[in-house]
């Protein structure tokens, strides 16, 4: 139970993929122009994940070592098959809106990195809590990024109008440059949250830098630490 427990944690807040690890960036950065897409998003890849994590690790020991990228993303492709058609056939709205990022899910540095880093060395049971927990870290925070552009962009949350009617949205942050903006404040706070408890604890901090730029490295060594 503790090593289930573990390895949610692990994702939604030690090695957040957005926050900590600083991979995904091109959906993160896309579809978060509203919470709906950011919510809908991050649900899928979720499902994504545990689902190959599991099928994954159960394979591990039938997938030859220099066929396993191509194996891992025959059984990821598969998974996103089934959720695209599904949200296509039960939400459409949803669908229409995040458009190529469905399949894109296929290539996403989170998945393959867990099913190369974890995956297809742990057994069943592990696998499929770090699945749900990087899950639940990247549905997170694609959210948080979502509510503040939606909320600040338009004043609205979920298609709920929040702010007054005196407020003049701010357009730029349902734009492309919105995106860069409130992620940027977001890791500035991380950063000082770290930097300060670092401080308190007579430690050095752990700040976000950045990716290693190599999608093909995720979960291999490639550390966002310093």
């Amino acid at each position: 139970m503790n090593k289930v427990f573990e390895r949610v944690k692990n994702g939604v807040i030690t090695e957040n993929p957005i926050f900590v690890q600083v991979l995904a960036m091109c959906p993160t950065l896309a579809v978060t122009t509203s919470t709906e897409n950011a919510l809908g998003m991050g649900i899928a890849t979720t499902i994504v994940l545990i689902f190959s994590n599991m099928l994954i690790s159960a394979l591990r020991k039938f997938i030859p070592d220099k066929i396993r990228i191509p194996a891992y993303i025959v059984v990821v492709a598969s998974f996103v098959t089934i959720i695209e058609m599904f949200i296509q056939g039960y939400v459409p709205a949803l669908y229409k809106s995040l458009g190529i990022f469905i399949p894109l899910i296929v290539v996403n540095c989170v998945i393959l990195g867990r099913a190369e880093a974890y995956a297809s060395k742990n057994p069943i049971i592990p696998s499929i809590f770090d699945g749900l927990g990087m899950g639940l870290g990247f549905t997170l925070a694609l959210t948080i990024v979502g509510v503040i552009r939606e909320l600040i962009g338009s004043g609205a949350v979920f298609g709920f109008i929040i702010m007054p009617e005196s407020y003049k949205p701010a357009s730029i942050m349902i734009l492309a440059p919105g995106a860069f903006i409130t992620l940027g404040f977001l890791m500035t706070i991380l950063n000082y949250i770290n930097i300060r408890k670092a401080d308190k604890n007579g430690t050095s901090p752990k700040t976000l830098e950045h990716g290693c730029g190599n999608c093909s490295g995720c979960g291999t060594g490639c550390n966002t630490e310093k």
